[in-house]
């Protein structure tokens, strides 16, 4: 399995290589409050906490493309399917150090179905978000998170609270490539009955963005 750094650049040919995990998220208000005394209960390991602070840019067209801005870094993922139990699968597509190139913003954006023109070979970060700015179709969304990672029985989880464009909304979620521990790590968290939201549709209902 090739391992997918957060902290450096990856070529798309690079991070197809990298086996993707299926996830299950939910977002909320309450949600903590469901979750710990349930995480406990089913013996979790409390790995870490992590804060970081992100761009997403979302597109009215698709929830298919997860594209953000990470440590410096232009990062995509693409949905390319799901489960039987319907959580969600996305590939990583790479991480491109800016200035972003003009080909791989090119394929970024036909992923997120956006039709606006690029007219420079590259484009600084600051560059990029003026270029978001000139159309209604995509949108730039600041993201701070602070996350409490631990697992069950193996599977990797998390908790935490995320500001959407200073908005808080709790969150939970369960990933993994083992598809039948997952839902039965699901099961123990007590989280099975919520909605299986993802970033991208969260952070849209956040800000009024509709697909």
């Amino acid at each position: 399995m090739t391992v997918y750094d957060v902290s450096k650049t990856t070529s798309a040919e690079d991070a197809e290589k990298a086996v993707p995990r299926a996830e299950f998220r939910v977002f909320g208000q309450g949600i903590i409050d469901i979750v710990k005394p349930a995480m406990w209960k089913a013996r979790a390991t409390l790995f870490k906490v992590r804060q970081s602070g992100e761009t997403y840019i979302l597109s009215r067209h698709t929830n298919e493309a997860n594209v953000k801005i990470r440590n410096g870094l232009l990062d995509i993922k693409i949905k390319v399917g799901e489960t039987q139990s319907g959580y969600e699968i996305f590939q990583p597509r790479g991480k491109f150090q800016f200035p972003v190139k003009q080909d791989e913003l090119a394929t970024i954006l036909e992923n997120l179905r956006s039709k606006i023109e690029l007219h420079q070979d590259s484009y600084t970060f600051d560059k990029f978000l003026e270029l978001i700015r000139t159309t209604d179709d995509i949108a730039s969304v600041d993201v701070h998170k602070q996350r409490y990672v631990f697992s069950v029985d193996g599977v990797i989880c998390e908790y935490g609270k995320i500001l959407f464009n200073g908005a808080m909304v709790e969150t939970t979620c369960v990933e993994s490539e083992d598809y039948s521990a997952m839902e039965q790590v699901i099961e123990k968290l007590e989280i099975s009955g919520f909605e299986n939201v993802n970033y991208l549709k969260a952070a849209k209902r956040v800000i009024g963005m509709e697909e």
